[in-house]
């Protein structure tokens, strides 16, 4: 059976201000009556009925506005108070202030989460905690646990994102869901399995021969861009809950403990091959640039043996590790 979308209306309530004055001035009244009662019952010159009349009605009016207290409610800035009727709902105050409604209404919060185990520290809530029962409008930060997932190479990765969300339907987030900041969660995870499935943690130059995903989008590389159609997806799920998505960051990616060695030594190794590669690209440039100028000036005068040699012996130098030892020829070079 599908549920019915309940909608938001705010409640047209009283000036709490002036309705604690007048439940105060009703209350003495009321006391004033049942005193004045009392004293004609035991009065002989007036009659006893009217003395009992007005004390019983003055006790009544005591219970009365007693109960009647019970309709101010206080509503505090960036909150917002849900009220039902008899179970049924009866209306929303988002507003700050000090408000009266009808006394037998009463605030409903989120449902606490069933499996939630609190701490030592919070074992006993405190009175304000166990009373209030207000929705936040603030803005609040969910920072997700690290999950271990495997990309779309099937390298397992760690990775952690945190959201910046808030309240924009009270009234939503209240009925439309258990828990929203439970079914928050629980949503943000599976947003953030299911991303990690679909890019790999990093572009090599040899992926496109695994996978073909050389020109596509990496978790490390395109992280912003895929933070945003994370927060896309997220807003999507959660809205029906009353929630606004502000922000989604990608706060901890890394590979996992067991590949995470070798996969450090490719990164390294694909770094020293593209280091090599413009090595070997400007050794060349200057070889030929020597063997060019020699010519030019006809300083000397090689033939193909002795060039091959010196461009064999340049190139050792150019392209080596380690600082060239020189060696001085004192004879001839033929």
């Amino acid at each position: 059976m599908e549920n019915k979308k309940i909608v938001a209306k705010e409640i047209k309530a009283m000036n709490g201000v002036v309705a604690l004055l007048l439940l105060i001035l009703g209350m003495a009244v009321a006391c004033v009556m049942g005193v004045v009662g009392g004293m004609i019952t035991e009065s002989d010159t007036l009659p006893a009925a009217l003395g009992g009349v007005m004390l019983v009605v003055g006790v009544v009016l005591i219970v009365v506005f007693s109960i009647m207290f019970a309709g101010l409610k206080t509503v505090y800035p960036n909150e917002a108070r849900i009220f039902t009727l008899f179970g049924k709902y009866h209306g929303t105050i988002s507003k700050a202030g000090f408000y009266y409604i009808n006394p037998f209404s009463t605030a409903v919060g989120p449902t606490a989460a069933k499996n939630a185990e609190p701490s030592p520290a919070q074992a006993k809530p405190t009175a304000q905690q166990s009373v209030r029962r207000a929705v936040s409008l603030k803005t609040q930060t969910l920072n997700n646990d690290k999950q271990k997932v495997n990309d779309v190479l099937g390298n397992p990765i760690i990775i952690g994102a945190i959201v910046i969300w808030k309240v924009v339907d009270p009234t939503a987030a209240v009925f439309a869901v258990e828990n929203y900041k439970e079914y928050l969660s629980i949503q943000t995870d599976s947003i953030v399995r299911n991303t990690s499935r679909l890019y790999p943690y990093d572009i090599f130059d040899d992926d496109d021969d695994d996978g073909g995903v050389k020109d596509e989008k990496s978790l490390r590389g395109s992280a912003l861009e895929i933070a945003d159609n994370m927060k896309t997806e997220l807003q999507a799920r959660v809205a029906d809950a009353g929630l606004l998505i502000e922000e989604v960051r990608i706060t901890h990616l890394a590979y996992a403990e067991e590949i995470a060695a070798a996969m450090l030594q490719r990164q390294q190794a694909a770094a020293i091959i593209a280091a090599r590669q413009k090595i070997v690209d400007g050794a060349v440039g200057m070889v030929k640039m020597a063997i060019d100028k020699l010519s030019e000036d006809e300083i000397v005068v090689l033939d193909d043996e002795r060039k091959a040699v010196m461009v064999s012996n340049l190139l050792v130098v150019l392209c080596g590790n380690k600082d060239a030892q020189p060696v001085v020829n004192s004879g001839t070079i033929y």
